[in-house]
């Protein structure tokens, strides 16, 4: 098998999400990092245009968003598994509410002015303009949280979260004896939260949920080495993306495989990627397009959160 390159920056809560994942399937990887802000040149080389962070890539397979990427590291080490059978959908269901609900009254939580500091780091005042510019652009007309209402609605969220952990004193995990994409889609989020002294506090009032927290983060991130971004996108040069034969083809725009189509996600960083359609299956699209760098590279997406129509 070719190597699991990831990329990512440190700070990404869902570039977390990720190196959790990969420590709980004990998997070896690569570690590619990228720029926080555009420009991204080597990213935009590998996607076409998607920016979000983090994207994975296996060979001239570039899979982006990390609910596809959970299933993808799900089909490469099945055990221990993300998805156990009894409770799969419930744990699919808290991991979709955790990854847009739960995540954005986060971001609005953690952004205050006292927090500043604290996410952003040693930035210059420059630096942290244009931090807030690429942040402007990628949430575009997108409405944003008020402190008020985004203080109210995560107070409420953490007792939930924590209720869930105190109904039974031998639970290990959000939704039971076992672990599963729940625990790590609702962990990204809070990790976040208490990475930043200034907003940290409000977890205070949860230990159930705090030693829980704990438990995630000591499965750790696995095996990993640095790779450069060029490297990456070498390897992608002279590999070819793997078959999808296997994948039945579920129609829902009246667009046929070889179509020129344009995906891109449906709520923010909506930025194109055009290529030729070669997986329209049930849970999943993906495209072929070739580029001056990376090659011919096949780009995934989860049909979730996506949005596909023909490139006219």
């Amino acid at each position: 098998m070719q190597d699991i390159i990831f990329h990512h920056y440190p700070v990404s809560p869902f570039s977390e999400k990720i190196r959790l994942i990969l420590g709980y399937k004990n998997l070896s990887w690569k570690s590619v990092m990228i720029p926080s802000i555009m420009p991204k040149p080597d990213v935009v080389a590998l996607t076409g245009g998607y920016r979000r962070t983090p994207i994975l890539q296996i060979g001239a397979d570039i899979y982006c968003d990390t609910a596809l990427i959970a299933d993808v590291l799900e089909r490469i080490a099945p055990t221990p598994s993300l998805y156990p059978a009894s409770i799969s959908g419930v744990a699919k269901i808290v991991a979709q509410w955790a990854d847009t609900t739960l995540f954005w009254t986060v971001i609005a939580y953690t952004f205050q002015p006292a927090a500043m500091a604290g996410i952003l780091g040693n930035l210059t005042p420059e630096q942290m303009k244009a931090f807030g510019s690429d942040r402007a652009a990628m949430r575009a007309n997108a409405p944003r949280m008020t402190l008020s209402e985004a203080t109210g609605q995560l107070t409420e969220y953490l007792r939930r979260l924590d209720a869930m952990l105190a109904n039974d004193t031998n639970q290990a995990w959000l939704l039971g004896s076992e672990a599963s994409i729940a625990d790590f889609s609702v962990y990204h989020s809070l990790w976040f939260i208490r990475r930043v002294p200034a907003v940290a506090g409000i977890l205070d009032a949860h230990p159930k949920l705090l030693a829980w927290m704990d438990k995630v983060a000591a499965i750790g991130h696995g095996q990993f080495e640095k790779m450069r971004s060029g490297d990456a996108i070498q390897i992608a040069s002279t590999s070819v993306a793997c078959s999808a034969d296997d994948l039945a083809f579920v129609d829902t725009h009246d667009i046929a495989l070889g179509d020129r189509v344009a995906i891109m996600p449906s709520d923010y960083a909506m930025d194109a990627v055009v290529g030729e359609l070669v997986i329209c299956s049930g849970n999943a699209l993906a495209l072929r397009r070739t580029d001056e760098r990376a090659g011919t590279v096949v780009v995934h997406f989860p049909r979730i959160g996506y949005q596909m129509k023909r490139a006219d």
